[in-house]
Parts: structure tokens; C-alpha cells; sequence
């Protein structure tokens, strides 16, 4: 059954009103919709994390993360709370400074949500299976390739603090729920270091600032005293994610140059 026809289907049989144009990525297609009156949005998913992400989202049950209205048996469709930002971490980091460190609070604050204690956790895969693509650039590329497979290699062999991962926690995956707080969208779904998780933050909101002079010790500095971390650990998950998003960059064909100006930023304050 293709897209259309799923759509009309789950709109009948979970009583829904479109509410606007269907919005298709490369894994999901998604389709802003009325429940019961209510803003609402129907997902269909295709690809294994984005089916995993019904998963994770239900387990954290509204808690830091968008709820989870229904979900079909295989969660590969999902009707989720429908949040309509007025403010965006993003807008926020680029005010000033302080702009900047108030959008990494907001966001260390919603994995501190993410990454509680709960039980029954669904059953997902390592973080390990992530790096695929960096293993493979490292032998390839070497440089800084093989200085940031190095540092994945140490860090996944002996992980600390295991956790469910969101996967991928930026500030444009976080948004302004309102009276219900920040909450995380569009999960990854998998299991492993905190730190992890804290890495793409990093290399966010833009390229201009991620790579700013002084701008990672600052950041560094600050999520790991709101996070808890150990800081030369945290520069160690940084240097990883971005030799790991600059491998996905080369596979998919885009440039890299911002990942590795990430990777080399993290490379140099750890030695």
C-alpha cells in the first residue's frame, strides 16, 4: 500500500482531519492533522529508526518528548502530540552568547528527561552500530578519519553510563511545547554512553558557530558541568559524532568540510 492510500486509511480509522500538506523525507512521510480537534501529527515510517522511534517515544510516555496519541502494532505508524513552536533553540543560540549557553541548558535539561530510569526499556540496538560508516572511512580516508575512528574505537569498547540514546539531539529536534516544556522529537533509538548524546549539540545550530573560535571549550565546558560529564570524555564523544556525520556525509554524496572542522576543533583540545 503506497503512502496516499495508508493515509486515507489511518484517517478513517483513527477519525482524523488533514490539516494541512503531507511533508516527505527520505524514511517518513508526515501529515499535520486535527484529533478530536486538536493539532495532531499522523507519521508513516519505512525505515527501521524511524520505527524505532515509536518505540522510544512511547516508552518515554510524554515525559521530555512529544506524546504518543496511537501507534499501529509495528509502530511504523504513529500519531503523535503536534507541537507548534513560537520559540526555536536555534533562534535562541544565535541571539548572543548567553542566547547560546540558554539553548544548551534547555537542551541538557530534556535529555536529563530522556535519559531517566524507567523500566520495561524496549529492546534496541548498541551505539556501536551506528559507526559502520566511520570504520568503513576511516581505512579509506585515514587522517582525520583515523583519528576520530580511534577515539569511537576506545570509547564504544569500554562504554560508561548506559543509557536509551535519543541519537540524535540537536536543537532543531527539540521544540518550544509550551506549557508542557521543551520536548524532544524524531528520535534514533539506541542504546549507550550519555555522553553520546550531548555530541551533536555540538556541532549545531549552523556551521558558522560550531566551528567558531572558542565557541566548543565554551559549550564543552558548560554541558559538562549542566550534564554532569567528564569534560575530556565529552570531547572524545564529539570527535567521534563528527568523524562519524562527516563518513555520512562522504556516503550521501554532501560536504563533509563542517564535520571535519568540528572533528579537528575536538582532536586538538583533547591532545
Amino acid at each position: 500500500m503506497d503512502f496516499q492510500n495508508r493515509i486515507a486509511d489511518f484517517l478513517r480509522q483513527w477519525s482524523l482531519q488533514a490539516d494541512g500538506l503531507p511533508l516527505h523525507t527520505h524514511a517518513a512521510c508526515l501529515l499535520p492533522v486535527l484529533h478530536g480537534g486538536q493539532p495532531a501529527m499522523l507519521k508513516l515510517s519505512t525505515g527501521d529508526d524511524e520505527r524505532r522511534a515509536g518505540a522510544v517515544l512511547r516508552w518515554w510516555d510524554g515525559d521530555g518528548a512529544v506524546q504518543v496519541l496511537a501507534a499501529s502494532p509495528d509502530d511504523d505508524v504513529l500519531l503523535l502530540e503536534r507541537v507548534i513552536s513560537v520559540r526555536s533553540l536555534t533562534g535562541l543560540s544565535r541571539l548572543d552568547e548567553a542566547g547560546d549557553a540558554a539553548a544548551t541548558r534547555i537542551l541538557c535539561a530534556v535529555a536529563a528527561h530522556l535519559h531517566a530510569a524507567r523500566p520495561m526499556a524496549p529492546a534496541l540496538p548498541p551505539l556501536s552500530d551506528c559507526f559502520a560508516a566511520l570504520a568503513a572511512a576511516a581505512p579509506l580516508h585515514g587522517g582525520v578519519f583515523s583519528d576520530c575512528h580511534g577515539v569511537a574505537r576506545e570509547l564504544l569498547t569500554a562504554p560508561q553510563d548506559i543509557v536509551v540514546l535519543h541519537g540524535d539531539l540537536h536543537h532543531e529536534n527539540v521544540l518550544d511545547g509550551g506549557a508542557r516544556g521543551w520536548l524532544a522529537i524524531d528520535p534514533k533509538g539506541y542504546v549507550g554512553e550519555r555522553g553520546f548524546d550531548f555530541a551533536n549539540v555540538l556541532c549545531n545550530p549552523d556551521a558558522a558557530m560550531a566551528t567558531a573560535p572558542g565557541r566548543l571549550d565554551r559549550q564543552v565546558a558548560l554541558i559538562a558541568r549542566e550534564a554532569g560529564l567528564d569534560r575530556a570524555r565529552l570531547l572524545a564523544w564529539v570527535a567521534a559524532w563528527a568523524g562519524l556525520s562527516a563518513a555520512w556525509h562522504l556516503e550521501d554524496g554532501t560536504p563533509p568540510e563542517t564535520a571535519l572542522a568540528v572533528a579537528r576543533i575536538a582532536l586538538a583540545a583533547l591532545a
